[in-house]
């Protein structure tokens, strides 16, 4: 009976021992894996943190090179205002110096016109006043038989007379007196020739 005591008293102690060994075991698998779901969750809170620096990097650096840009941008934009302001500026300028130079060659033109007119008159006037005095140069005194001898109608003197384009202004001793284009007074002779005659008579 004894006999039997030890050895159910012996099955008891190797019962126990193997809960023991078991719930070491357990124990250890239970603690192998807490630190290995502990390790897991660092390295994915490490990689998350990685992940959101690394995203962060890249926002920063995106938002530089637009900001970048963006004064790029701003600096050719105001570059090109200053440059069609300028090209603005320098037309009105041109314009406004073509108009002036175009108003004083107006100007001149103008004077220029004026004092050749003027110029032109005063010629005009000198020559028909020199023509005057040479056709009144060209008239020769004669006695009255003379005069009567020169002034007497003949056949030379009409056919003369019809050709004569100058306008007839007066009368000399029953004969038409014609005006030249010099002022110069005359009439057809006997001989179909011009008589210049002087202003008074």
């Amino acid at each position: 009976m004894m006999l039997s005591f030890g050895a159910v008293a012996q099955e008891t102690s190797a019962g126990e021992k193997r809960a023991q060994i078991e719930k070491t075991k357990l124990e250890r698998v239970a603690k192998e894996k807490k630190a290995k779901a502990k390790k897991e969750a660092e390295v994915a809170k490490e990689k998350n943190e990685a992940t959101a620096k690394k995203e962060a990097a890249k926002a920063k650096a995106t938002k530089e090179k637009t900001a970048a840009k963006a004064k790029v941008a701003d600096k050719k934009a105001k570059e090109t205002k200053e440059t069609a302001d300028k090209i603005k500026a320098d037309k009105a300028k041109s314009d406004k110096a073509k108009a002036a130079a175009k108003a004083k060659a107006a100007k001149a033109k103008e004077n220029s016109a004026s004092a050749t007119g003027t110029a032109k008159a005063t010629a005009g006037k000198a020559k028909a006043t020199a023509n005057k005095a040479g056709a009144t140069s060209k008239v020769k005194k004669k006695t009255p038989t003379e005069i009567k001898e020169d002034v007497r109608i003949t056949a030379a003197s009409k056919a003369a007379e019809e050709k004569v384009t100058d306008k007839a202004t007066g009368m000399y001793n029953g004969k038409k007196v014609y005006t030249g284009p010099r002022g110069g007074r005359y009439y057809i002779n006997k001989n179909g020739n011009k008589t210049y005659i002087s202003d008074d008579k």
